[in-house]
Parts: C-alpha cells; sequence; structure tokens
C-alpha cells in the first residue's frame, strides 16, 4: 500500500508489519511505516526544504493571481522575500526578527517608503505561509512558521510625501508661454511639441504620467460631453491593475490637442491615421523591427518627467522651480477648487473613489474661512428676507 504526499507528490511505501532493525522512534508493534519526521531527518531534508520553499513562493503568486492581482503587483510579491533569504543563505522559517532588523538597519536600507513596502511584502507572505503550510512544515522539518515582522519592527505609515504645493495659476500661464515660444527653435521640433502639450495636458486634465503615455489615438472622443474627453487607463486600487476612465479636455485642451493632431502629430515617423497608435509616440521605432514598422512605441513615463523638469528649470519663475507630472496634477486639483469646483467634480476629474484621498491634494488650497462664513451669512439674510 503507499500513500501520497499532496506536496512533494513522492510516495511513502507502508509495509504490513514492523522489522528488527527498525529505526529508533518506532513504536514495536506498529506498522513499518515512513512518517514525515523520519523524512524531515533524511539527509536530503535541506533538499527538500529548499523545494518546498520554491514550491511555496509559487503558491502564493498562485493564489494573489487568482486574487486578481495585476501582473505587475505579482512580479514584486516574492521579491523581498528572496532577498533577505538570499543574503543570510536561509530559508524563510529559519529568519528571525534579529536578522530582519539588522539587514534593514544596513545593507538593505533603502527610503522608509522602500522599507516599509518590503517590510510588508515579507509580512504578507509569512501570513500565507503560516496559514497553510505551518503545519507541515512543523512535521516535516521540526520549524516553527513565525512571521519575523512584530510589534517592534513593523513600519508605521508616516506618509510617503510632504506638502506638495504647485506654482500658482499665473505663474503656471507665464510657465507654458514662455515654454511656447521657445517651441520654433527647438531642435527637434515635434518632440518639443510632444512634450510641451503633454504638460498643459496632464495640467488641464489632472491625468497621472503613466496614464498620458497610453493614450492612444482612437481613445480621443471629441463628441462626448461638452468638449470631449478622452480614455485613459487609471491606477488600480491595491495592486487590482488598471481601471479605464474617461479623462476630460476642457476648452483649452479640447483647442490644444486639435492643434497638436491637425499640426504635428503626423510628423512622427509612424502611421498616425493608426487608432491604436499612442497619442504621444516616441521619436524612434524600434530598431529591432526595422524602418517599415508602422506604429512606434509610446513615449516613456521618465523621457516626459526629464523633458518637464527641464523646461521648468528653464522657464518657470517663482518660489517653485521645478515641476514633474504628479505635481501638476495637484496643480489642476487646486486651482479648479480655488476658481469655486465643488469637492465632488474633482474628485471625479481625478478619478478617484473616495473623497478623502482628493482632499489631500487640496492641503495648499487657498481658502478663506472668515470670507466663506460672511457669505453663508449674506445668503441667510436674502433667504429670511425673502430676496431672491
Amino acid at each position: 500500500m503507499s500513500v501520497a504526499d499532496s506536496d512533494t507528490r513522492r510516495f511513502s511505501l507502508i509495509s504490513g508489519r514492523g522489522s528488527p532493525g527498525q529505526p529508533p522512534g518506532q513504536e514495536e508493534g506498529l506498522a513499518d511505516v515512513l512518517t514525515l519526521q523520519r523524512r524531515g531527518v533524511h539527509p536530503s531534508s535541506r533538499e527538500a526544504e529548499q523545494a518546498l520553499y520554491q514550491d511555496t513562493l509559487a503558491e502564493y503568486c498562485w493564489a494573489r493571481d487568482v486574487a486578481g492581482l495585476a501582473p505587475t503587483t505579482l512580479n514584486r510579491l516574492v521579491r523581498p522575500v528572496i532577498e533577505v533569504c538570499t543574503f543570510y543563505d536561509v530559508l524563510p522559517w529559519e529568519l528571525s526578527p534579529r536578522q530582519l532588523d539588522q539587514y534593514f538597519a544596513g545593507a538593505g536600507k533603502r527610503g522608509h517608503t522602500t522599507v516599509r513596502k518590503k517590510i510588508t511584502g515579507i509580512d504578507l507572505y509569512f501570513a500565507f505561509l503560516e496559514q497553510r503550510y505551518a503545519g507541515e512544515i512543523r512535521r516535516r522539518f521540526g520549524a516553527v512558521v513565525e512571521s519575523p515582522v512584530d510589534a517592534f519592527n513593523r513600519p508605521r505609515h508616516r506618509g510617503d510625501f510632504g506638502l506638495r504645493i504647485p506654482p500658482s495659476r499665473a505663474e503656471m500661464t507665464a510657465f507654458f508661454a514662455a515654454w511656447r515660444q521657445e517651441l520654433g527653435s527647438a531642435r527637434k521640433y515635434p518632440v518639443a511639441v510632444r512634450n510641451y502639450v503633454m504638460a498643459k495636458t496632464a495640467c488641464i486634465s489632472g491625468v497621472r504620467a503613466t496614464e498620458l503615455c497610453l493614450v492612444r489615438l482612437g481613445d480621443l472622443h471629441w463628441n462626448n460631453g461638452h468638449w470631449g474627453r478622452f480614455l485613459v487607463k487609471g491606477k488600480g486600487a491595491r495592486g487590482s491593475g488598471p481601471r479605464e476612465r474617461e479623462a476630460f479636455m476642457f476648452a483649452e485642451g479640447r483647442e490644444l490637442l486639435w492643434w497638436y493632431i491637425e499640426e504635428v502629430r503626423g510628423l512622427f515617423p509612424e502611421d498616425a491615421l493608426d487608432p491604436y497608435a499612442p497619442l504621444f509616440p516616441s521619436e524612434r521605432l524600434p530598431a529591432a523591427l526595422g524602418a517599415e514598422v508602422a506604429v512606434a512605441p509610446p513615449v516613456c513615463a521618465d523621457t516626459f518627467r526629464r523633458s518637464l523638469r527641464a523646461a521648468s528649470l528653464a522657464h518657470l519663475k517663482g518660489t517653485v522651480t521645478v515641476l514633474f507630472p504628479h505635481l501638476l496634477r495637484h496643480a489642476c486639483a487646486t486651482h479648479n477648487y480655488e476658481s469655486g469646483m465643488p469637492l465632488w467634480d474633482i474628485q471625479v476629474l481625478l478619478g478617484h473613489t473616495w473623497p478623502t484621498t482628493t482632499v489631500g491634494y487640496l492641503a495648499s488650497a487657498k481658502g478663506d474661512p472668515e470670507r466663506a462664513s460672511l457669505e453663508s451669512s449674506r445668503r441667510a439674510v436674502r433667504r429670511l428676507s425673502g430676496e431672491t
């Protein structure tokens, strides 16, 4: 008779009766069973532990894939576990809180946000390990599965960034005006205009850099809404992957994008009539495919960030001298709120699920509670007096 071990897919032979040369630990009179405890002390037990370790990493990724996490998130799940275990040459259930502390305070020390994400990833993996494999690891290898992340080294979320203060509306208007005057003398005119249009579109519509880079020509819907809208793949919550939403052009953005499509988009070396072609393409076609490829890849988000930084250092005047794409998103929210747009509309504009997230974008908005209180009192007086 043979019994299969569901995890190692190996078989243990169970004979009908005991033998005189039975190993220590086996009770006389019982069947000669190759127990998991005996296999744990087998000379190949280290290889078995390594095999089980690899199996748990794969199964953890499978489980999170079934849960619906995005592929980019899946790739980051087990990297911190492999990183720490490789550094100490240990298995996860041999990792102690002291080793974790020493690693992230020494060789693995990074920024607070990076360390917090890595430690959180390790803790989530150990929760999976305790739930599904703690019993087997205890029986086979005599090890207790316990997360090295305890109450003392568990990081606190202090906030990833400080207060983001965008330039004022007047400063942004002067910045884009100075940048546009420089476009005519640019060495690569289509590339310079592409970077300018991307920056101003991000400031008008509040879209992220990665969202803007993935917009295709067929995603522009000129007849939707009052001034037209365009489809973007927004950031998914909790690693669930991109979620599509409509971004708003407004009158200024519609005029800008129409000029870009009519005058500049066709200057790039690829097919500008393909609806699947990127709205903001790279200036270089893929070299491996040759020069006859029809569609160029979209511009990289890092390229957009570098161009925006260089332009801000050259043309932005005021207390804020360096721009990055997410600060344009804050500027969009702040300027619209100061112009009277309600919080709910700004939440829709930015594509937020929770209004508390939107409030964080308005931390530097210049509100005047005294003026608001006076206006509220005047409205109450007008209602009570019967005025319209």
